[in-house]
């Protein structure tokens, strides 16, 4: 039974804290340039800025911060018709940002990074608790290592139901440099048919604690995710460098469609690769790789490859796992994945770097539509623990 008595302490008590508790967050609205970057000079924790439909040309802002429950959150007023940010070495840029929330933008046509953010070079992975969600990052005009969205000492972030595409030949979709505890969730991953070369999506320079599951891929030119890379050492965060370029990164219930190679694991300490879908791979179908020999990093090791569906044409195929020299490919674990050679039914069994336990190696997955895109199995097909849509 409510106590009558608690009420006059009640009501004093909300009129200690009504005011802060019941707050309505400011939120300002937008159509020009002008307007947007006087309204980040006034932003405060909580402030919701929103932008009219148009061309905001580029724009770099930097200690942009929220707080904890109080992001900064700047988007686009309709998401039917977001703002464009158009040119410029980097079309949106935020440098030592935090609690902040991009939405509904696009970032297009930039020379070298359609989205950067950073912490401002101190190599203190100051940025943190950034949320970009349903933005389109596309067209980089450069070629060479140029990003989609480039992420450099980003800590405690989501990148969630994006488009990415057209990242430029050599260059990454998503670049993550000394990023920890993140998530890349639900995304879409495009570029370009023709290209080998390239990266949808990269952790390295000391990036740990980052899952990423649900994305699709498709057409990503060489590396569908790097697991770790070759980073130069005075870029690492934190710093001095650990012995890895990155460690636990879980790629988990993602599709890859064609590309050179899935997944390629580049000097890790551990990670997992596990219940996705890689469908005609071009070359290979994962890769253990050691691209930073010096004194202090570990051989590539400990890294999980399990319960994937591969569907894949080895004949077409340079091998089907390429293991790079000064890599400890007999520490990895293999298990449960299903492989089925579309040219060969009856010679699916892959050559791996050491034994696999409770692999399949025959029998259709039996995919809904791969030539429409849609790369579920069918209902009738074997139930098997393998695969994005395992269990689905």
């Amino acid at each position: 039974m409510f106590n009558l008595r608690a009420i006059p302490l009640l009501l004093a008590v909300a009129l200690l804290i009504g005011p802060a508790a019941t707050a309505v967050a400011d939120t300002v609205h937008v159509a020009t340039r002008a307007e947007l970057l006087a309204a980040v000079e006034k932003a405060q924790p909580g402030t919701t800025i929103l932008l009219a439909p148009g061309d905001y040309g580029s724009i770099a802002v930097s200690n942009l911060h929220g707080a904890e429950g109080r992001p900064i959150t700047i988007a686009g007023a309709d998401p039917d018709d977001p703002p464009r940010f158009v040119g410029g070495t980097t079309a949106f840029g935020l440098s030592n940002p935090r609690h902040v929330v991009l939405e509904n933008l696009i970032a297009e046509r930039a020379d070298v990074n359609s989205f950067n953010i950073d912490d401002g070079g101190t190599m203190e992975a100051t940025a943190s608790h950034i949320t970009l969600r349903n933005v389109v990052a596309r067209d980089v005009q450069l070629r060479g290592n140029r990003d989609g969205i480039k992420l450099s000492g980003v800590t405690d972030f989501l990148v969630e139901n994006s488009t990415i595409e057209r990242w430029g030949d050599g260059g990454q979709g998503i670049d993550m440099v000394g990023c920890h505890r993140g998530e890349i969730r639900n995304n879409v991953l495009r570029h370009d048919p023709g290209e080998s070369y390239g990266t949808a999506i990269t952790a390295k320079g000391g990036s740990a604690e980052i899952l990423i599951i649900g994305n699709h891929f498709e057409d990503f030119g060489g590396r569908g995710v790097n697991i770790g890379g070759a980073t130069g050492k005075q870029f690492f965060r934190p710093q001095p460098p650990g012995h890895y370029e990155a460690r636990d990164i879980t790629v988990t219930r993602n599709t890859f469609v064609r590309g050179d190679t899935a997944v390629a694991f580049v000097n890790i300490d551990g990670s997992e690769v596990a219940h996705n879908t890689i469908y005609m791979p071009r070359n290979w179908v994962f890769r253990i790789l050691q691209e930073t020999t010096d004194d202090g990093f570990v051989p590539s090791r400990n890294g999980v490859f399990a319960n994937n569906l591969v569907v894949y044409d080895r004949s077409a195929m340079r091998r089907d796992v390429n293991v790079g020299p000064n890599t400890a490919p007999q520490t990895f674990t293999f298990q449960g994945n299903w492989w089925y050679n579309i040219a060969a039914p009856n010679d699916s069994e892959p050559d791996l770097p050491a034994q696999e336990t409770g692999g399949i190696y025959r029998g259709n997955p039996q995919l809904r539509d791969p030539d429409g895109g849609d790369y579920r199995p069918a209902p009738q097909a074997p139930t098997h623990d393998a695969g994005a849509h395992a269990g689905q």
